[in-house]
């Protein structure tokens, strides 16, 4: 007696058709693909209850950018010496608002990279409840190492051409690796410049009292945490004497050690690109601000501070420290198949990612198969975008928050983010799993723009 194989569905077939060809088009970019292969494995279910996606061809236009816009940045050093580095802007998807999205500058920028933080970017968008779209940019200039004036320069070039294609009800830039506020001024500067204009909605992640949102700096750590929070309390538990793990040392990583500190939990670890710091008795929160935000030194300087705790060149090991909680803040696939292996062996019960797309596939399997609670990046790293999102309403309106309104603000939109993704996953057959939920909350949202617009 022969079993007979279930034939895959229209949906799958649909849904594998167009992964095929974006493969066969786009094979050299390995992040990309990655970012919407774990996309479209989860929404086969949602296909099937919705035809009309498939006769819309939902999939291949949402995965093809708007617009990638690519330029020659050209810029002089301290020492007259001109240099060249590549610009990026990858304009995704507006459906929902106007393009929002970070700009990147750091040496591993490429097309792949952008692609890839500018279509999660549309989901994580979607997912805030607030109307903007999803768009990346960057460069591969890398900051580290440069002077004000040589950084000042670069962004006024960098600017220079990325002013045509952005404006308030256009595209709204903000910062993300090696962008902060200090380079977010010099390009709002050059805007102003340009322009002739005060347009102080044309970028997010000023300086409070110079357009910024109180808040913003700390709003994507913040926002992780108070996700992790939401997790927590629908298995009767808190963050209250966990142990927690966090690789990174930039706004992300050093703002969710300082809100889950204060809400009781006991960060062990962190990391620079270089090692990182074991610390027994409870991460010193001050010690790494004065080394990291303060003096911009490396994280072996920690144990100048606390001679009982230990540095560790290599970053990868952070993962075998043991820990309730694990928050990848660092970078895109910093923990794979093994490291997953590891932080389960070793009693992880959550993982939530602050950086985006920090966990490989093979990771993510281990997380959902050993009953790992999972926040996605896309979920649970949205209150960064969340926030700027506030600071262009504030901008646009002409007023200005407080601190606790808008930490207020980003806590609602957190747990808005959390229950969306959780009542999408149980009402698509995949209860728990918020990587499903948020993945399908943020896809339905926008294709039902896309149907709505025409083609």
């Amino acid at each position: 007696m022969t079993t007979a194989v279930k034939s895959p569905s229209k949906a799958k077939e649909y849904i594998d058709s167009v992964y095929h060809q974006l493969q066969d088009k786009y094979g050299y970019q390995p992040e990309f693909l990655q970012a919407v292969k774990e996309v479209f494995s989860t929404l086969v279910p949602v296909f099937e209850q919705h035809p009309e996606y498939i006769e819309h061809n939902i999939l291949s236009r949402i995965v093809e950018p708007d617009r990638i816009i690519t330029f020659r940045v050209t810029w002089q050093d301290d020492q007259n010496r001109v240099h060249v580095n590549r610009g990026y802007r990858v304009q995704f998807n507006n459906v929902v608002g106007p393009y929002k999205g970070g700009l990147r500058f750091h040496p591993t920028v490429n097309e792949s990279i952008m692609k890839f933080l500018a279509f999660e970017q549309i989901f994580k968008n979607a997912l805030t409840g607030l109307p903007i779209g999803g768009a990346k940019g960057g460069s591969d200039f890398d900051p580290k190492g440069k002077s004000d004036a040589e950084i000042m320069r670069f962004c006024q070039a960098f600017m220079t051409e990325l002013y045509r294609h952005i404006g308030p009800d256009v595209d709204v830039p903000a910062g993300d690796i090696g962008v902060g506020a200090r380079e977010i001024g010099y390009l709002w500067g050059q805007y102003k410049r340009i322009k002739a204009m005060h347009e102080a909605g044309i970028l997010t992640g000023k300086q409070p009292g110079y357009g910024g949102s109180l808040v913003r700096k700390e709003a994507t750590g913040y926002g992780l945490i108070y996700f992790v929070e939401e997790m927590l309390r629908d298995v009767n538990d808190s963050l209250e004497g966990k142990t927690v793990v966090v690789s990174g040392s930039g706004n992300v990583a050093i703002y969710a050690m300082e809100k889950a500190q204060q809400l009781g939990a006991k960060v062990v670890a962190c990391s620079d690109s270089n090692g990182y710091v074991y610390d027994p008795d409870g991460i010193d929160l001050n010690a790494i601000k004065e080394i990291k935000e303060v003096k911009g030194e490396r994280m072996n300087n920690y144990v100048k501070y606390r001679p009982k705790a230990t540095y560790t060149e290599g970053c990868k090991g952070i993962w075998t420290i043991p820990c309730d909680i694990a928050l990848p803040c660092a970078t895109q696939n910093e923990i794979d198949g093994e490291s997953a292996r590891i932080l389960i062996a070793n009693g992880v019960k959550v993982v939530a990612e602050g950086a985006n797309m920090p966990s490989t596939p093979e990771a993510i399997d281990e997380y959902l198969s050993n009953g790992v609670l999972f926040g996605p990046a896309k979920a649970a790293n949205a209150g960064g975008v969340a926030t700027s999102a506030l600071e262009m309403a504030q901008n646009s309106s002409r007023i200005y928050w407080s601190f606790n309104e808008v930490d207020e603000k980003l806590r609602d939109i957190m747990k808005h983010i959390y229950q969306t993704s959780k009542e999408c996953a149980e009402k698509y057959g995949s209860p728990g799993n918020l990587m499903v939920g948020a993945n399908i909350a943020g896809f339905i949202k926008v294709a039902n723009g896309m149907i709505a617009e025409g083609v």
